[in-house]
């Protein structure tokens, strides 16, 4: 979320994103195909392990503002990047089972130190969609779900810049820009990672970047640059695009 046009360079964006995320776990290409229209149910069919419905409404909506479907392709929402943010809190990533989680403490210890926070991933996203609805009602007299798609941008504009004191608003120990930092890093992820994990449906953020998968070679078209990529990707489990 920053201040740049809203019709700006989506794709450098996303390329950017690849830098935070291993290689080993992202990829696209050209066009749709038979194939990748099986096996996945829509995303209002599917059935949240980990959200309650109020934040997953929170969610739906808050992703959906952070990678909008545009003229450039698909967002966050046709990627399944809500599907892919609830089973990851669902699971060890929301425990923070393999995280040093004894203490002590320091909330406003320099980033270069690590994590430095008494909450899992999982605790940070049920205090922060409360916090950010009761900034929201506060502001604005209604839940983030409620308002339009400009406040909603304007409050995670807030969330990025860490306006919003969450300790006022009875969440201790979690700035709110260390929320919004977790929900852009995991809305990032969802959009890129293999589909196995349950976001980037159909492989449609490897297509919009042209990412290759899992194909085992394609060392002939390296060097070649003045030639779009012929083949589609190739997800872990075998889903061509």
């Amino acid at each position: 979320m920053t201040n740049e046009p809203d019709n700006m360079k989506r794709r450098d964006f996303m390329r950017r994103s690849l830098l935070t995320i291993p290689a080993v776990s992202i990829g696209s290409s050209v066009a749709f195909n038979a194939y990748a229209d099986s096996g996945v149910p829509a995303l209002s069919d599917y059935q949240p392990m980990f959200f309650e419905d109020s934040q997953w409404q929170f969610i739906l909506a808050a992703t959906d503002r952070l990678i909008p479907r545009d003229e450039h392709g698909p967002g966050a929402l046709e990627a399944h990047v809500p599907v892919f943010i609830d089973k990851e809190l669902a699971g060890s990533y929301g425990r923070a089972d393999d995280w040093y989680m004894e203490g002590p403490f320091h909330v406003d210890a320099d980033e270069a130190l690590g994590y430095q926070l008494p909450h899992t991933p999982a605790d940070i996203y049920r205090l922060g969609i409360r916090a950010t609805n009761d900034y929201c009602r506060q502001r604005f007299d209604r839940d983030f779900t409620a308002l339009s798609r400009d406040d909603q941008e304007t409050v995670l504009r807030a969330l990025e810049k860490g306006t919003p004191d969450f300790a006022r608003l009875g969440v201790q120990d979690l700035p709110s820009k260390t929320f919004f930092s977790f929900l852009l890093q995991n809305t990032k992820e969802g959009f890129l990672a293999d589909p196995i994990y349950g976001g980037n449906r159909h492989m449609v953020g490897w297509k919009l970047l042209g990412f290759t998968g899992a194909r085992a070679s394609f060392r002939e078209w390296v060097d070649q640059y003045d030639r779009d990529y012929p083949l589609g990707p190739v997800s872990l489990s075998g889903e061509r695009g």
